[in-house]
């Protein structure tokens, strides 16, 4: 059934998501059960070097690339990670949103040796409203990746990591994540493409969709309510980072917030309806990185180059301790290494990891 309970959801549903907004519980790795048999990720001391992998946007059935996973995955669990992150997207945009997109991705991610921390994307619940998707309700979706995706406190991968949640199992934003590796405190948020869920015009609701306008609206109720949350998320995160005396924070989501925008003198791009869904969040994320003093990195996939820069979020102000970077994506399977040193002032190193027999182009 392609609604799949979505009218049932959107009055309950909009209405408990705007009043979680800020008063989110914060879940620890203290509330899992001491009996389990989950084995934690030991944590490197603090000064130590470590080294990560990111991946995302992949594997995409258009691309015909499914059968290159495989060997990016070997390619990772080669190179002795201390964990990785997927950035979202365990599906193309084209493709039905159906239950087993998900059950493929826990498999994927199970073959990890080490902990694997996956954050959502938009093609696996904020796209799904779309024909060619299946034409899906985006908040059932949502509801879906939550219950299914998050369902226990820790990683993914053979050996997990417990994780800090900003809500309950089962309840609203309990995919945003955070934990701390020596130095570092990672953060993981739901920050998807196609303007954050936001729907700016009615147009953009029906267009190639089987969304009324009602569910429209509902839909820009949950990103009122979880842009709240996620700032304040970032924002309680910081001050963890300062609190632990962090050389450095780590930002990972999915959608590219547009950050070439602001590149024109006299036009600021930035109010651009079709990208002003990640405003509010990426001036709350140039305060708080303003007033950190260590290095401020914010990952995110999308797009699908590999990328690292430090984009001006507009042109009269430069944060020197900001650095964007950008993951490979579907058709290129590929993932990139990050190397941890407490001691560098830049603090993160990062590598393109080229999968030789993913690596085959024509021109």
């Amino acid at each position: 059934m392609s609604r799949h309970r979505g009218q049932q959801l959107l009055t309950a549903l909009g209405t408990a998501l705007l009043m979680c907004a800020v008063s989110v519980l914060g879940v620890s790795a203290g509330a899992a059960n001491e009996s389990s048999p989950i084995r934690q990720a030991v944590r490197q001391a603090s000064g130590q070097k470590f080294t990560f992998g990111l991946w995302g946007d992949m594997p995409y059935a258009k691309a015909g690339v499914d059968p290159k996973i495989p060997a990016l995955i070997e390619s990772m669990n080669a190179a002795n990670l201390a964990f990785s992150a997927f950035l979202g997207d365990i599906k193309d945009g084209s493709s039905l949103c159906t239950d087993d997109q998900f059950s493929n991705a826990i498999d994927r991610f199970s073959s990890f040796k080490a902990p694997m921390v996956y954050i959502p994307g938009d093609n696996e619940w904020t796209d799904c409203h779309r024909l060619n998707n299946g034409g899906y309700n985006n908040l059932e979706r949502l509801e879906f990746m939550r219950t299914t995706m998050f369902s226990r406190l820790e990683s993914f991968g053979q050996t997990k990591m417990m994780l800090e949640h900003q809500g309950a199992i089962g309840q609203p934003y309990v995919e945003n994540t955070r934990w701390t590796y020596g130095d570092v405190v990672f953060v993981g948020v739901n920050i998807p493409r196609s303007n954050n869920n936001k729907v700016s015009s009615p147009e953009e609701c029906t267009n190639l969709s089987a969304r009324s306008e009602a569910e429209c609206d509902a839909d820009n109720v949950e990103y009122e309510a979880r842009d709240a949350a996620n700032i304040s998320w970032l924002q309680e995160s910081f001050r963890v980072a300062k609190r632990q005396g962090a050389r450095g924070v780590m930002l990972i989501i999915q959608a590219d917030p547009s950050f070439d925008l602001p590149e024109t003198v006299l036009v600021n791009e930035r109010d651009d309806p079709a990208f002003d869904g990640y405003t509010a969040f990426l001036s709350a994320l140039a305060g708080e990185t303003q007033a950190y003093t260590g290095q401020v990195v914010l990952v995110h996939g999308d797009t699908h180059f590999f990328k690292v820069d430090k984009p001006l979020f507009d042109q009269a102000h430069t944060l020197p301790n900001f650095t964007r970077l950008e993951t490979f994506g579907s058709p290129n399977i590929h993932w990139v290494k990050v190397d941890v040193d407490p001691t560098d002032p830049d603090v993160f190193n990062f590598r393109p990891v080229i999968v030789p027999s993913n690596a085959a182009s024509t021109w």
